[in-house]
């Protein structure tokens, strides 16, 4: 079997273009990489489907794949919401830094019980001043909000969590069985997932990333969401290519027509913590009886063992607890907590849960076995921690207006243009054909029903 397990060698695609985001750590080539990951998985699927006789050369824009882990929208006219809610953000505690994430009402409401002050960042400011960042990481979480205490590199690798992710693989297979692929003869080599239906349940930022990809090679992305949620300073950047609608899956009669879409699916990406879908009725046999032959993929923040598998979190707070925030701090000689330029985490897992999805489509369209793949944020951190760097010097990557395409985007929130592809095989580049879209303009039914 031959399921992607890791980032794929530098000679097996082309890089093209040089540069770097600033970090500490190989963010520049950790997003070459895993666009290559999604190249390498594309050219095995087209050679499965017959599509192409002889694989394709994989050649990936170093300079627009590191873009691309940032924004790839660019407005025209209008500004993008602010990503961050204005509690959101690492605040001094008596012995160390922490992250309060409460950009979700909850998630707010559980921080500010916590620490019995109202939502301002002045009145959070003197709380958190008092408190110990292990105990107050735990209360908030505990309430059922989400936060993270900044931790070391050794402070991580020497936690219960973290020494769990290292036994993690970067891709996690689980469950072999063969399933039988539709027939989808509108697939080209240019449009190589075209017919491909992905019922997408996954929200900031990854799983969104991956099935934005799928759809960037022709794939029928159905995006499911609650009534109204919004992720305002991220959905144009990621809602790009798919149909989005609500349903209420605590409802019985949206838990039944999400039952019947499944069946109708091909791909199913999600990114429930384990046992949540269990709670919603939908646990793995239900959705082996309903949907026996889809491919399905799925990510959590801190892994899938451990006593933090369950724990919400989020590509910020990941960078906290596993020393990369503090790894970045000592880079930078600052005295704050460091990340990351870009959400890496997310993006980078993002695009290898694409590639797996991918990935399981050339195994089984070449008769073999496959798997569900686990992805998830900690483990993909543990990755860019021993990735390294190509050159120390280079000359730091910032957009360009020829980065964009000239061709205008009409998004839902209104016109804009978007970041050229950054990976290209022979005919096969990625091309989006539909604009972002606002959540919920879409019904919670497949665009196009023909088998």
């Amino acid at each position: 079997m031959s399921l992607l397990a890791t980032l794929p060698a530098a000679d097996r695609y082309r890089r093209i273009g040089t540069g770097a985001l600033p970090s500490a750590f190989a963010v520049s080539e950790l997003a070459t990489a895993s666009f290559a990951a999604v190249g390498q998985e594309m050219a095995r699927l087209l050679q499965a489907l017959n599509l192409t006789q002889k694989a394709p050369e994989i050649a990936v824009d170093h300079r627009l794949a590191s873009l691309w882990f940032g924004y790839s929208f660019k407005p025209d006219g209008w500004e993008m919401p602010n990503l961050w809610d204005s509690v959101a953000g690492d605040y001094r505690a008596s012995d160390g830094w922490i992250r309060l994430h409460t950009n979700l009402p909850r998630h707010r409401a559980a921080a500010m019980k916590v620490l019995g002050t109202p939502p301002e960042r002045e009145a959070v400011t003197k709380a958190v001043r008092t408190r110990a960042i292990s105990d107050l990481e735990t209360d908030i979480v505990a309430e059922g909000g989400v936060a993270a205490a900044m931790r070391s590199r050794t402070e991580w690798l020497e936690h219960p969590q973290g020494r769990a992710v290292s036994r993690d693989p970067l891709i996690g297979w689980q469950g072999p069985r063969y399933v039988k692929l539709r027939e989808r003869p509108q697939a080209t080599p240019a449009r190589p997932l075209a017919g491909l239906r992905v019922l997408d349940l996954t929200r900031v930022l990854a799983g969104p990333v991956s099935t934005r990809t799928l759809a960037g090679f022709g794939a029928e992305v159905l995006r499911i969401d609650p009534p109204g949620w919004d992720e305002p300073g991220v959905i144009p950047d990621i809602s790009l290519g798919k149909h989005c609608a609500y349903l209420d899956l605590k409802s019985t009669n949206d838990m039944e027509r999400l039952q019947e879409l499944l069946p109708q699916a091909d791909v199913f990406v999600h990114g429930y913590r384990p046992g949540a879908l269990d709670a919603l009725g939908l646990t793995r046999a239900k959705r082996d009886e309903l949907a026996p032959n889809r491919v399905e993929v799925t990510l959590n923040a801190y892994g899938w063992q451990g006593p933090w598998s369950t724990r919400r979190g989020f590509d910020s707070l990941v960078q906290m607890s596993a020393g990369i925030a503090h790894a970045g701090m000592e880079w930078a000689d600052a005295d704050k907590p460091t990340p990351l330029p870009v959400q890496a985490l997310d993006h980078a897992t993002g695009y290898l849960m694409a590639a797996a999805v991918l990935s399981a489509l050339a195994e089984a369209a070449s008769g073999n076995s496959i798997m569900h793949a686990h992805l998830s944020l900690a483990r993909t951190a543990e990755l860019l921690a021993v990735l390294g760097k190509d050159d120390v010097e280079a000359e730091t990557i910032t957009p360009t207006p020829t980065d964009y395409s000239p061709a205008t985007e009409a998004s839902g929130w209104g016109p804009g243009h978007r970041l050229r592809s950054a990976l290209s095989l022979g005919d096969t580049v990625l091309q989006w054909d539909l604009p972002a879209s606002k959540l919920g303009t879409s019904k919670p039914v497949w665009p196009f029903t023909s088998n």
